[in-house]
């Protein structure tokens, strides 16, 4: 039976097929310009870029000039590269310019297609980034593709991880960027952690084209990029934290070792805030209110380190270190520790050496940064079957591109056998016969484990010639998936492995040339060596497709749709047989999530014996609905976490929106004196309640308040006995006192000096106050799920709270600043005085899949944050002068003569 959308689609076709229907007009215009661009000579075709760059100063719509750029393009890459766009190359091309996302098959040119969107919006002098998935292929784009840009009179860019700010401000300056999206995230972050315009190195987000964008936008978009650096030593507060929790008794905590929680009881918390009042750690009345977000984090820490945590099971302590325990295969992991302080709370219970935690500085989603982007595109040959989610978080169409050539790929029913071994028995026996026929073989395995396991499966069968490829060396990777189109060649890789490189039946002429010849010099001699190797290619070609074209042999489905076309998709590229086939067993992940047990049983009812497959369409249809429910269930995961860090990127954009003001602002005086106005309008309020008597007033502590915030000491007490003194009559006093030491204190320093001054510690400030920040939303994130069990949504409870800490940093920026500046003193250094160092950060982006850091070890870079580390004796202090106290203990009295603790007084905006 035929549904009526079914009857609709054959009577007026699909979407997908009006939106390619829409743009053969415009391939036709392409088309109908070739043979005048022919005529034209290279200084000629090089001169339309000047033309086009006028009529769009002249006020031309830039989608007016696609036509003859298009067709300028095609003959730039005719010429450069020896390579003519397909019809289809232009409809792709156009997708792209219109903001949405290719979908082509591999092999089809989609490096090729970009350059005609990229060639046209660069005319803008915007600036394009084109969005590779590793630093192996923005390189290889850069310099091949940027052959058509610098013949057509474009400057070109590359980013890649190790270049200096110079170098990397370069080329972001450049018409056309490749670039890493780690690279690009990256410098967005490192950017908004700078101090002058001038430092920073990416322009304004104009249009990204992202290549492979289903990898880069879904699956790498599941972890933030981080850049976080160590923590100021915070190991007394752990070391008192782990005190209380060694006087706990059985009463006050409950424990599920199944769950792993550890939780208070009433009688717990009751006890913990007690003793932690004592202690003058807490802060208001309780230890749930959100001023003390991170202190209930370190508790709970505390709590599991002690209740939940074995020594000798979980860890051992080895040279003064806590070593975590693997618990699945028993053996430690040096290096590896708990995050978010669950490694300090252990080492504090151990009384071992208490290493610093790293705390975020600065973050964001891939999501956030590339809808940032003031037009943005992607190409992929695997999109269609996660639409919905470009579409509701990126707000991209998918367009299907029509193939160049008709697709002659045979793609077989599953294998489904009933255990592992019956799986691989059958697979080692199929690549024996494709091998023995001479067929290029290319195994897809789920993970590098499985790969390697199936090599030395066919190790022990005899094989020794093939390849094991994973996602880990990108040069050594291509080079690899170049060759595995070789008549009787064996490659293994992870599904992901090798992605942006064609697998050529025959081989890569191209990569062979540049690993054989490498620097033979230009000459008779290496022309005929070139030759000789293109001949030996186009045999080998003829006796792999003799044989039938490449085999995808697949060892496992995953759990994405998408993941298993990709690999399909490398066989049968413009136009080559192929063939593919899928092998499975009911004890595969995605087999016993769809609920093997059952099919098992029926299967022995059925009769069917060892080494025997099923073999059906059916199978092919459940598959694939188990398949649409896992990625309809991770889509849901990633949008939950999305609006999560929604809230965060509201806040981000303000943050990082106030320091660009803040860093072109002239003068900031005014914005100094209204933080100023309002530190004094908070504390006047907070000390003379409205229409109150003066003798309810609380004057002593405006004085002292006043003394905190503005550095002045005035006779507050004495005027509140005046006879008929007002609440209006004291702001004023303050106000007046307030700006006449600033005056003082600009006119000293001078108007440009001032300004200096200002910008500096407003800067500092807010970016101290924003990582501390980051640091409470990320423990706030942690505990918020628990307010489900109170019947209320932990999302809507997240963005109320966040929003009183955003709040509340916005009070303390106010109060610090006032405070810095209406202290803050000239000092000069001495000419040999060692430059102050800026403290270590890492870069960091957890691959989804591998659990690794992609920056590696080597991923830190120098972020200019200053401190004091200076130890000064208190004699030598001047309390009017912060610039003499040197590095200050948490605890200690404020060297201001205030009374207070430190970290109460000039150590909370410190």
């Amino acid at each position: 039976m035929v549904s009526l959308g079914g009857i609709a689609r054959k009577i007026f076709g699909s979407s997908n097929d009006r939106r390619v229907k829409a743009t053969r007009p415009r391939v036709a215009a392409v088309n109908a310009l070739e043979n005048e661009m022919r005529a034209l000579s290279d200084d000629e075709l090089r001169a339309r870029t000047t033309q086009f760059r006028e009529q769009l100063a002249n006020g031309a719509n830039i989608d007016d000039l696609l036509v003859p750029a298009f067709a300028v393009a095609r003959e730039g890459a005719r010429r450069a590269l020896g390579l003519r766009p397909f019809d289809v190359q232009l409809i792709g091309g156009m997708v792209l310019h219109d903001g949405g996302i290719a979908e082509m098959r591999t092999g089809e040119g989609k490096t090729l297609v970009a350059t005609l969107p990229v060639y046209l919006n660069a005319l803008t002098g915007k600036g394009v980034h084109v969005v590779t998935v590793n630093d192996y292929l923005a390189r290889r784009d850069a310099e091949w593709m940027g052959r058509i840009y610098r013949f057509l009179g474009l400057t070109v860019g590359v980013i890649v991880h190790g270049m200096s700010d110079e170098e990397r401000r370069a080329a972001y300056a450049c018409d056309v960027t490749y670039a890493t999206n780690n690279e690009l995230g990256f410098d967005y972050l490192r950017d908004n952690m700078k101090y002058e315009r001038a430092q920073m190195v990416q322009r304004p987000h104009n249009f990204a084209i992202v290549d492979e964008v289903d990898s880069i936008l879904i699956d790498e978009a599941r972890t933030p990029l981080i850049i976080s650096g160590p923590l100021e030593d915070r190991s007394e507060m752990y070391n008192t934290v782990d005190a209380f929790i060694k006087t706990l008794e059985p009463a006050d905590y409950e424990v599920d070792e199944k769950q792993k929680t550890a939780i208070f009881t009433e009688e717990g918390t009751e006890k913990i805030e007690n003793r932690l009042r004592d202690a003058d750690l807490l802060k208001g009345e309780s230890l749930y209110d959100i001023e003390n977000v991170a202190m209930v984090h370190h508790v709970n820490n505390a709590l599991k380190a002690h209740r939940l945590f074995q020594r000798d099971k979980d860890y051992i302590v080895k040279d003064n270190e806590i070593v975590i325990i693997d618990e699945f295969t028993g053996r430690m992991m040096p290096g590896r520790r708990y995050s978010e302080g669950l490694h300090q709370a252990l080492e504090a219970k151990e009384h071992v050496t208490i290493q610093p935690e790293n705390q975020t500085l600065a973050s964001v989603t891939f999501q956030n940064y590339f809808r940032m982007y003031e037009k943005l595109a992607g190409m992929t040959g695997t999109a269609d079957t996660e639409a919905e989610e470009f579409g509701n978080i990126y707000g991209l169409e998918v367009t299907v591109v029509p193939t160049n050539l008709p697709v002659q790929r045979i793609d077989e029913d599953d294998e489904v056998y009933r255990t592992v071994e019956e799986k691989y028995k059958a697979i080692v026996k199929e690549i024996r016969e494709a091998n023995s026929r001479g067929q290029p073989t290319l195994v897809g395995t789920t993970s590098i484990e499985k790969s390697e396991q199936l090599a030395e499966r066919l190790r022990k069968e005899g094989f020794t010639d093939f390849e094991v490829l994973n996602a880990r060396h990108h040069e050594r990777e291509a080079s690899i998936v170049a060759q595995a189109g070789k008549p009787g060649s064996i490659t293994i890789a992870t599904n992901m492995a090798g992605r942006g490189t064609d697998i050529q039946l025959g081989g890569n002429a191209e990569m062979r040339i540049a690993e054989e010849l490498g620097d033979m010099p230009e000459g008779a001699e290496r022309t005929a060596r070139e030759q000789a190797i293109r001949d030996d290619i186009a045999k080998l070609k003829e006796k792999a497709l003799a044989a039938g074209g490449l085999y995808v042999l697949a060892t496992e489905r995953h759990e994405s749709r998408r993941i298993d076309n990709q690999l399909r998709g490398r066989s049968g590229r413009q136009g080559d047989p192929g063939r593919s086939k899928f092998f499975l067993s009911l004890q595969d992940d995605l087999m016993r999530i769809f609920g093997s047990e059952r099919m098992d049983g029926m299967l022995k009812k059925l009769g069917l014996k060892e080494d025997e497959a099923i073999i059906h369409p059916w199978i092919n249809k459940a598959l694939e609905k188990a398949q649409t429910k896992v990625e309809a269930r991770n889509f849901d995961i990633r949008k939950n976490l999305l609006k999560y860090d929604d809230v965060q990127n509201d806040q981000r954009k303000v943050v990082f929106g106030q320091r660009l003001e803040l860093m072109d602002g002239a003068n900031l005086s005014e914005t100094v004196a209204e933080m100023r106005q309002d530190v004094i309008e908070d504390i006047v309020a907070k000390n003379i309640p409205e229409n109150a008597y003066s003798e309810q007033w609380d004057a002593a502590n405006l004085k002292q308040e006043v003394l905190q915030y503005l550095n002045l000491d005035l006779p507050i007490e004495d005027w509140a006995q005046e006879e008929g003194i007002g609440e209006n009559d004291i702001r004023e006093r303050i106000t007046e006192r307030a700006d006449a030491a600033a005056a003082d204190r600009a006119e000293r320093f001078g108007p440009e000096v001032m300004a200096y001054v200002e910008r500096s510690v407003v800067l500092q400030t807010l970016d101290h106050l924003w990582r501390e920040h980051l640091v409470n939303l990320e423990h706030l994130r942690s505990v918020v799920g628990f307010r489900g069990y109170a019947q209320r949504d932990p999302l809507n409870e997240y963005k109320s709270e966040a929003f009183e800490l955003f709040q509340a940093m916005l009070g303390n920026l106010r109060q610090a600043v006032t405070a810095q500046l209406m202290r803050v003193e000239l000092v000069r250094e001495a000419a040999d005085a060692p430059p102050p160092q800026a403290p270590e950060t890492f870069g960091q982006h957890i691959d989804a899949s591998t659990g690794e850091n992609d920056f590696g070890d080597d991923g830190g870079v120098a972020v200019a944050v200053l401190e004091d580390t200076r130890v000064v004796a208190p004699e030598d202090r001047d309390p009017a002068n912060p610039d003499t106290w040197g590095k200050v203990g948490r605890n200690e009295a404020c060297p201001c003569g205030s009374g207070k603790k430190y970290k109460h007084c000039h150590g909370a905006f410190a």
